[in-house]
């Protein structure tokens, strides 16, 4: 129907023309003779045309409307948020009948309101109480929840159905629902901000609500409670919701059998006449999405193509809809052969054609020629939403980031193959480490105040198609900017649309991680696989098998207020069969299982092979399933083309890794001065300076850079370790290192650093399992099989010295690099195990190859 909404994205929409919820709460009331929960028609009335006058377009009910109701509602222009009650406050789930006798009065409620143009959708329940669903457990809660949410899209396939939820049982999963409402009640600018932060991550792509918001007037005053409707209005929709229902439009509220009279929530008394909240919200909702009140910043939109003929029409209308009024748009020609050129000379934006540079020259490009003191980019493929600029500007006045992202979603006409590629892995997602502070934005949506990118240098030209945005987003928090997000300052990205050129994505995505490893080996592991400090957030991220439980935070007795889900973090066993280089694991096992026909014990090897890909394709039927926006009709067609791509991705990302050197053995391309080093689990490095004067912070500062110049893994300890920095150059060896300064006078300090050298045990076991079998085919003179699994462990071998001799190598060197610097007299001094030994004593990698022994 024309007056139904719809969802797109995080919004809703009437047609084409976005539809923002300002709303307020109507009842519930004393029931009538005829058990009417509502005032007499002619007060209805009053109150709808009352609430239209003042920019009211919505309005929640807590009991189904009579038809009536709804005829009034359509006639002053209001949407009804209808409710439905049940007895959610009991044990509901003890009895089936008392189950069917609430999805029956559900039902019948829906059926009563169904295709009216007034209803702007269903509420299922309204605050469970946190001791009811504890009782219970959150799985058969949400189980429950799920079956009435069917059961009225059966009665009304259009409606939009909701549950209104509150912060003490936030950890409810109800990703089902066509968007998410929250009853919250907080009284500082910043607690409601920050917790609308947690709430829209929680939501993810869908638009969230606040069902529930208000002050009561009776306890805080008429002139407080009208300052403070006034800044969570304005709080709740800069923030990026998609309405809001202020609690609620008259004093007069009945519940339990009576008259409340002790609380005073009403934008008008008892009596109907208007309070200073009535004015201090129409007033509000007058500038909603935002206020017109704050300056808003000049903003250089830039727009980087090549050969983006097929898309960019799309992202020039987009940009020519937004509705920020203090913009300019500046699109980057990168030495396009196709007719983009003259797709965009028909818009009134700025073109500059250059040679092909690749993607960071072009970002480049545009920054220098870029006026504004925001600079946003999106991608060719890519078209914003129409207050993309008002949200990033929102965030910018608020805060003091240094950069700004949000989410990227697939637009609804892109298609089957490109929506399954859009749930698939290796897709453009936001990486946060708390609910506002990103470490990572993709850059087909990434805003840079301008003075902080210039600061940095732009973006490094060696990245010529992808890996741009990773890198300029480390460079800007190593300056010390931190980058926000704001969920609702939206672009619509177009997925690729084919199997072939997803393939050849994911391997440019891999050679982009080998060129930012090569730059950036400290946010690499062993593996050769980016480990984030945040949590990766959007479609499509494959997930682990676990048997431990998410627990939920209840409080002692159930009594927290704000009660979440914590999820244990990603165990080590856990985490390898998500990375690419599981593949490699079981190519070694399909390996080990062919030599079975040779030798017949190794066929047991296979049942080892299937276990490995089982774990691969249980990982992606699992994440697969987790996506909810599959049509029913090609649901499992859908679905197993989702599986595939979970297990095809990490095959292409590790074709372009080790095509481009990011390899698991690719340590040894680490070159060192040191010729001579004695391998030994202690090692205590002394520096007497007699130069500047540094603190203990500088010196370990410098050794970090030192290692991170030679390309090893470096981390620094956290609040609770007994040691400064963690080494690491390949999968088998790392280093703990600890630094101390004593003060002798005069500026002069003698540095020791003491580090214990420390072996892998997966590594150790592994090469201890594949010499055993080795020796055992020997045994039975299966001598083509010892020398295939003999091969295997040498390399291993060779690559265990090397990570032990390079990574000691590297240590002293980062050390050594202080006398290199120093313009006054020093000594170098290294003691072994505790015992000095001299430096001519040391052997070189060569000569401990030929000598087959450590110095213990």
């Amino acid at each position: 129907m024309e007056n139904r909404l719809i969802i797109k994205g995080k919004f809703f929409y009437q047609g084409k023309e976005k539809f923002f919820i300002k709303g307020v709460t109507y009842g519930t009331f004393a029931p009538n003779e005829d058990n009417i929960q509502f005032p007499p028609r002619h007060i209805v009335e009053k109150d709808f045309f009352l609430m239209s006058t003042n920019g009211i377009n919505s309005v929640r009910t807590y009991t189904v409307p009579p038809i009536w109701l709804l005829d009034v509602a359509h006639k002053y222009n209001l949407k009804v948020m209808v409710g439905i009650p049940w007895e959610q406050h009991i044990t509901f789930l003890d009895t089936k009948s008392l189950q069917k006798d609430i999805i029956f009065r559900i039902k019948q409620g829906v059926e009563l309101c169904t295709n009216h143009p007034a209803v702007l959708c269903y509420t299922i329940g309204n605050e469970i109480p946190a001791p009811i669903v504890r009782w219970y457990g959150k799985e058969r809660i949400e189980k429950f929840l799920r079956q009435v949410y069917k059961v009225v899209k059966q009665v009304d396939p259009l409606g939009l159905v909701t549950y209104v939820n509150y912060p003490t049982t936030e950890y409810l999963n109800l990703s089902f629902l066509d968007f998410d409402c929250f009853n919250v009640y907080l009284e500082t600018p910043e607690k409601l901000s920050a917790y609308i932060s947690r709430l829209h991550n929680l939501s993810g792509d869908r638009p969230l609500v606040l069902a529930e918001i208000g002050l009561d007037s009776m306890r805080n005053g008429e002139l407080k409670q009208a300052s403070v409707m006034d800044w969570q209005i304005k709080t709740v929709f800069g923030k990026g919701c998609a309405g809001m229902f202020v609690f609620s439009w008259t004093d007069e509220w009945w519940r339990g059998g009576f008259e409340i009279e002790d609380w005073d929530f009403g934008l008008v008394n008892r009596e109907r006449k208007p309070k200073a909240a009535l004015y201090s919200v129409a007033a509000a909702l007058r500038s909603v999405p935002f206020s017109n009140e704050q300056i808003l910043p000049f903003i250089s939109v830039i727009v980087c193509t090549l050969n983006g003929s097929a898309t960019i029409k799309d992202t020039m209308e987009g940009l020519r809809k937004l509705r920020y009024p203090n913009f300019e748009v500046i699109v980057v020609n990168d030495g396009s052969t196709d007719n983009t050129a003259e797709i965009v000379r028909q818009y009134p934006y700025k073109l500059i054609s250059t040679k092909n540079n690749g993607l960071s020259s072009a970002r480049n490009v545009g920054m220098a020629k870029a006026k504004g003191e925001i600079i946003a980019y999106i991608d060719d493929d890519a078209y914003p939403d129409s207050h993309w600029l008002h949200y990033l500007a929102y965030a910018y006045i608020n805060t003091n980031h240094g950069a700004m992202g949000g989410p990227n979603i697939i637009p609804p006409e892109d298609g089957s193959i490109a929506f399954c590629i859009a749930n698939a892995p290796g897709g453009p997602v936001h990486v946060l480490k708390t609910d506002e502070i990103a470490e990572h934005v993709p850059g087909c949506n990434l805003s840079v105040r301008r003075d902080v990118l210039m600061k940095i240098g732009g973006f490094d030209p060696m990245y010529r198609a992808a890996g741009d945005d990773v890198d300029v987003c480390w460079r800007i928090q190593e300056a010390g900017y931190t980058i926000g997000y704001h969920p609702s300052a939206l672009v619509w990205h177009h997925r690729r649309n084919s199997l072939k050129a997803y393939w050849k994505q994911q391997k440019g995505y891999g050679k982009a991680e080998a060129l930012l490893e090569a730059k950036w080996p400290e946010k690499y592991n062993g593996f050769g696989h980016l480990s984030w400090e945040g949590k990766i957030y959007g479609n499509g991220v494959t997930k682990p098998i676990k048997f431990n439980k998410e627990k939920v935070f209840h409080g002692s007795w159930g009594s927290a207020l704000f009660q979440s889900v914590y999820q244990p973090a990603n165990g080590f066993l856990h985490s390898i069969p998500l990375m690419p280089e599981w593949y490699i694991f079981c190519l070694l096992f399909a390996f080990l299982g062919c030599l079975g026909f040779l030798w017949q014990p190794l066929l047991l090897m296979w049942v080892v092979f299937a276990a490995s890909i089982s774990i691969i394709i249980i990982q992606a039927i699992m994440s697969a399933s987790i996506n909810s926006g599959l049509s029913k009709k090609k649901k499992w067609k859908y679905k197993a083309l989702i599986i595939l791509l979970h297990i095809i991705q990490p095959i292409a990302r590790l074709t372009g890794r080790i095509q481009n050197g990011l390899t698991p053995w690719r340590n040894w391309r680490i070159k060192t001065d040191i010729k001579k080093i004695k391998l030994v689990t202690s090692c205590t490095l002394f520096y007497w300076n007699e130069a500047a004067w540094k603190a203990t912070d500088t010196w370990l500062e410098e050794v970090e850079q030192a290692l991170i110049n030679m390309k090893v893994r470096v981390k620094r300890g956290g609040v609770f370790d007994n040691w400064d920095i963690k080494a690491a150059t390949g999968l088998f060896a790392q280093t703990k290192g600890i630094v101390t300064v004593e003060e002798h006078g005069a500026n002069k300090q003698y540095v020791k650093f003491r580090y214990n050298l420390t072996y892998s045990i997966p590594g150790m076991l592994m090469i201890f399992t594949l010499s055993a079998i080795a020796i055992a085919a020997a045994a039975y003179s299966q001598w083509v099989v010892m020398t295939a699994i003999g091969i295997i462990v040498l390399a291993l071998a060779m690559q265990f010295i090397q990570d032990s001799v390079t990574l000691v190598a590297c240590l002293h060197q980062s050390f050594q690099t202080f006398s290199i610097k120093s313009d006054k007299e020093t000594t170098l001094n290294i003691i072994y195990s505790n015992n000095e030994d001299e430096v001519d004593d040391l052997i070189t990698p060569h000569e401990f190859f030929s000598q087959g022994e450590v110095s213990k």
